[in-house]
């Protein structure tokens, strides 16, 4: 869903000359497409129909956020504020999905649940694209996503580093 709408909130009708927005969630579009579709070839019935129920919401969804845009808003910044919040909420959403299994690292105590490689792809994710907003003309809306994003990932690597170094000092004594 993040990259749908990062891909319609860069084409030219909504928010011109945002070329990279479009082409690099373009791939990451087509890579969600991948997965989904060997997913979807390997699971069972259940899964299948719930892979389906969702991406229908999805695009009505999208369907509905394309709709309000291209009817309500008449120029390109009112169209860019639109999308960029929506854009904003669902990058925030992706960006803080690997924080859910806090509660679980919390408890346990243990780093073994929180995948060090997402959370630094986050981190080094977030990074890119919030320096990228600063380029040329600002883009708040990529820059507070993903100044969001590099926040919940460096948090992320901080307590995974905390709870990997308190794990060794334990084993040791």
């Amino acid at each position: 869903m993040n990259c749908v709408f990062w891909i319609f909130y860069g084409i030219p009708i909504v928010h011109p000359d945002s070329t990279l927005v479009v082409t690099i969630n373009g791939v990451g579009l087509g890579l969600e497409i991948i997965y989904l579709t060997l997913f979807f070839y390997y699971t069972n019935f259940k899964n299948r129909r719930t892979i389906l129920l969702v991406l229908t919401a999805e695009i009505v969804l999208l369907a509905i956020i394309a709709a309000i845009t291209l009817v309500c808003f008449h120029t390109h910044n009112a169209r860019s504020m639109f999308v960029g919040i929506v854009c904003i909420v669902f990058g925030s959403l992706m960006y803080f999905s690997p924080l859910s299994i806090m509660w679980t690292v919390w408890k346990t105590k243990s780093a073994e649940f929180l995948p060090f490689w997402l959370c630094l792809a986050g981190f080094l994710n977030g990074v890119c694209w919030f320096s990228y907003a600063f380029l040329k003309k600002f883009d708040p809306y990529l820059a507070i996503t993903n100044g969001l994003g590099g926040i919940f990932g460096l948090f992320q690597i901080l307590v995974y580093t905390y709870y990997t170094l308190k794990g060794k000092s334990s084993k040791v004594e």
